[in-house]
């Protein structure tokens, strides 16, 4: 219900813009009806243009004389006020870039060109040529807000008569030179070529409105799955029900495959994450390795720090243990040290509890150590 309405509202939104459209072009229209056309020169391209082309029946000064200009005038350059008038004629569905290329090609035919485009009306492409995409209105507006173009001519006829030649005052008339077959004809711009008004020019290979519309054709349910997202009911687009019910369940599985896209793309990410983590850390653990293997060998090695504190270590055990080579000369005893005498307090001076006392000891005064004690 919510999509019905919403494809109602767009709908009704886009008539009312198409509504303010054509009132904005009618006004301007009907203004510019009063003023007079100046035919302006052709090559010389005016990007900076702020209106579209004007339509043929809304120009005045139909009635000016017809006085063709030849092939060698036209080529070697006209007055400003007397543009070659070069005459383009098609069905333009679809504009596309094929469509501008082929009248950029008419309008630079000759250095002074004056461009007026025929469009034909819906009855006779449906006629001769089959449906179309867009209505004649609509082609009509295309046509006329391509920069290359001067006049655009509604209605245009399938085949071309001198009475219209002359109405339009038509000095050359531009299209490509493979034979068009229509109406009958083997080529309806036989006359215009027999009588030396015929300026081919080339096609764009690769566009086409049969090639856009063998595209859409092709891609069918892409575009009404699209469209029905975008708010589009099924009459509008002519889906049947069941085929409604169809693109409706293909997009549900479109969005689960979308999600599984995802998370495989998640797990992608993560597993890439791990693994450069991971290379990072193996890397880091290497160049520690390397630093305490390096380390390891300087320290423990064959000519590390540890053999040379072994040496110096023997070397001053050695040292410590090994005797003091005695000198030359002994000193006498007179130039030795006296070494010191242990007393005790309860002993007299000069004798000693471990010596004995001597035999005799005389002094001068006659007394006797013991006799003096």
């Amino acid at each position: 219900m919510e999509t019905h309405s919403s494809g109602l509202s767009r709908k009704r939104k886009r008539k009312e813009l198409n509504g303010q459209m054509k009132e904005a072009d009618r006004v301007r229209k009907a203004q510019r009806k009063t003023l007079v056309k100046h035919e302006k020169p052709s090559c010389h391209l005016v990007l900076s243009a702020r209106e579209p082309a004007p339509f043929s029946d809304e120009l005045v000064g139909a009635g000016l004389p017809y006085d063709r200009v030849s092939l060698e005038e036209a080529q070697l350059g006209t007055p400003e006020d007397r543009p070659v008038r070069v005459y383009a004629d098609g069905i333009f569905d679809m504009f596309h870039s094929g469509h501008a290329r082929a009248l950029m090609q008419a309008k630079c035919l000759f250095p002074n060109t004056y461009l007026i485009v025929g469009v034909c009306s819906d009855d006779l492409t449906h006629e001769f040529k089959g449906f179309t995409v867009m209505d004649e209105n609509e082609r009509y507006d295309a046509v006329s807000h391509c920069r290359y173009v001067d006049e655009v001519v509604r209605n245009a006829p399938w085949t071309l008569t001198h009475e219209f030649l002359a109405e339009h005052r038509i000095d050359f008339v531009a299209h490509d030179d493979i034979p068009y077959i229509s109406a009958g004809s083997d080529d309806v711009y036989r006359h215009i070529k027999e009588a030396g008004m015929f300026a081919p020019t080339q096609r764009t290979e690769g566009i086409s409105t049969s090639d856009i519309i063998t595209r859409i054709v092709r891609d069918y349910d892409v575009y009404a799955r699209r469209n029905l997202q975008r708010g589009y009911t099924a009459k509008e687009l002519n889906v049947s029900f069941i085929n409604e019910k169809k693109y409706h369940l293909q997009e549900r599985v479109d969005m689960v495959k979308q999600k599984v896209r995802d998370v495989e793309e998640k797990s992608k990410e993560f597993v890439q994450k791990v693994e450069e983590k991971g290379i990072d850390l193996i890397q880091k653990w290497e160049e520690k390795s390397r630093e305490f293997i390096g380390n390891f060998l300087e320290m423990f090695g064959p000519d590390g720090a540890l053999k040379h504190m072994l040496k110096e270590g023997k070397g001053r055990m050695l040292q410590a243990i090994s005797p003091r080579q005695s000198p030359s000369s002994s000193p006498t005893r007179e130039e030795r040290s006296p070494s010191p005498t242990f007393r005790l307090p309860f002993f007299s001076r000069t004798s000693s509890p471990f010596t004995s006392p001597p035999a005799h000891h005389s002094s001068t005064n006659g007394i006797s150590q013991d006799e003096e004690d």
